[in-house]
């Protein structure tokens, strides 16, 4: 369910009731609804509908893909901890990756830790402004 779909019923509810000779505002035919869904009013349930909007939440074990320090990589996620803005996700990569770009050195990687925000990018950047860990779900 979205937003959009929990203010149509709001507005058929207010209708319906209007019909019946009830008469009650908006608002209030959007607490209803929220009640209806378990919510104790409707700006828990507002948020709630919002939260469900985001990307996907990452979860222990789910199968990842992204960028790390510009290169590509997919993995697992085998540690993940902290709230849904700021996690701590460490990820074992299928494929060590070279975080290094100088041909004449490699410094491979396979396993990482680092802190991600709500969109699965961390607050740490690159020299050319991209986060140094992006994540998605693959």
């Amino acid at each position: 369910m979205t937003i959009d779909d929990a203010k149509a019923q709001a507005k058929a509810l207010r209708a319906a009731l209007v019909a019946q000779g009830t008469v009650i505002s908006h608002a209030q035919a959007l607490e209803l609804i929220a009640k209806q869904h378990g919510a104790k009013d409707w700006n828990t349930f507002h948020a709630r509908l919002s939260m469900r909007n985001t990307p996907p939440e990452l979860a222990l074990n789910d199968r990842v893909r992204g960028r790390y320090l510009g290169q590509s990589f997919s993995g697992q996620i085998i540690g993940l901890s902290g709230s849904h803005n700021y996690r701590q996700i460490t990820i074992r990569f299928d494929t060590p990756v070279d975080v290094v770009k100088f041909e004449s050195f490699s410094a491979m990687r396979r396993q990482i830790k680092a802190t991600i925000n709500e969109h699965g990018r961390s607050h740490y950047q690159t020299s050319d402004g991209e986060p140094q860990l992006i994540v998605e779900h693959e």
